[in-house]
């Protein structure tokens, strides 16, 4: 799946930060823009990680693609 990343430069220390505009909350950064983009990678991996969850007895639990 490919997601649109937003890379900005710190005029102040030269690093890049990096966030995911479809992602709310989903942000990082690197020294270069390549690991940046490695570290965002792996951020975004996370944010959609799925947790475990709690369910009450008779619930069913399905997946969908989209």
């Amino acid at each position: 799946m490919k997601w649109r990343v937003v890379l900005e430069p710190d005029t102040q220390t030269g690093d890049w930060a990096i966030w995911c505009p479809e992602l709310p909350g989903c942000v990082s950064a690197g020294e270069t823009e390549q690991e940046a983009l490695d570290n965002i990678r792996e951020a975004i991996e996370l944010y959609l990680e799925a947790e475990p969850l709690e369910l009450e007895p008779g619930s069913v639990l399905r997946e969908i693609l989209v």
